[in-house]
């Protein structure tokens, strides 16, 4: 949240308008929480970002003609403070893949309780990315990603490969991919649970770093 600003402004952009007023009237009775817009299209949302500056959008992932996940990378382009959470009808692992690369800080059910959507939105303000918390619990999905960072190493010469992974950051990937929980990683390697999280923020920036070269 900008200095200064006591309340958290949100910019909703979903092309139903029933969906939208829904929304309104959830968020409209949280008292930290403004909603100062919401946008039925991705060039509506494109233009009013650079009106408005929310500091979280509630961006509807099948808005655009294309995937929702490239749009969150154009408005992340145009506006890097914002953080953006992804609203799915059917979530699925190579939505939160793609999420995941687009460096959104959230990625949730279209019909999320209130409850989560105003913690989502509050830890996303404060600048934390509640989606690593969903890479957690999709061990495919950390496979992908290293999956990924082996392309890069295999497909890119080393001056393009900006920012490989270090030992324990493939390490801690990898435990990901097989299943293990945070706490299972974090006793396997005598680290606390929290320092694998600071490692998993790491690697997702610099997948979103390499996949930028």
């Amino acid at each position: 949240m900008a200095e200064g600003r006591q309340k958290t402004r949100i910019l909703i952009a979903d092309q139903q308008p029933i969906f939208r007023q829904g929304i309104r009237s959830s968020l409209n009775q949280i008292g930290d929480i403004d909603i100062c817009g919401e946008v039925g299209t991705g060039d509506e949302l494109m233009s009013a970002i650079n009106n408005l500056f929310p500091d979280v959008i509630l961006l509807d992932i099948n808005l655009s003609s294309g995937d929702g996940s490239d749009l969150a990378k154009a408005v992340k382009q145009q506006l890097p403070s914002v953080a953006v959470i992804l609203l799915s009808p059917k979530p699925n692992d190579d939505e939160l893949f793609q999420a995941i690369k687009s460096r959104v800080a959230g990625y949730l059910k279209r019909d999320v309780s209130s409850e989560e959507l105003v913690t989502t939105i509050r830890r996303a303000a404060s600048g934390e990315h509640p989606i690593n918390d969903t890479l957690f619990a999709q061990p495919k999905v950390a496979a992908q990603v290293l999956q990924q960072f082996q392309d890069f190493s295999w497909g890119k010469g080393v001056e393009s490969f900006v920012s490989p992974l270090t030992p324990r950051e493939t390490e801690i990937l990898s435990y990901m991919a097989k299943g293990y929980l945070n706490k299972q990683i974090a006793d396997t390697l005598f680290i606390s649970e929290q320092t694998i999280k600071n490692h998993i923020t790491s690697i997702l920036r610099k997948l979103d770093a390499n996949a930028r070269t």
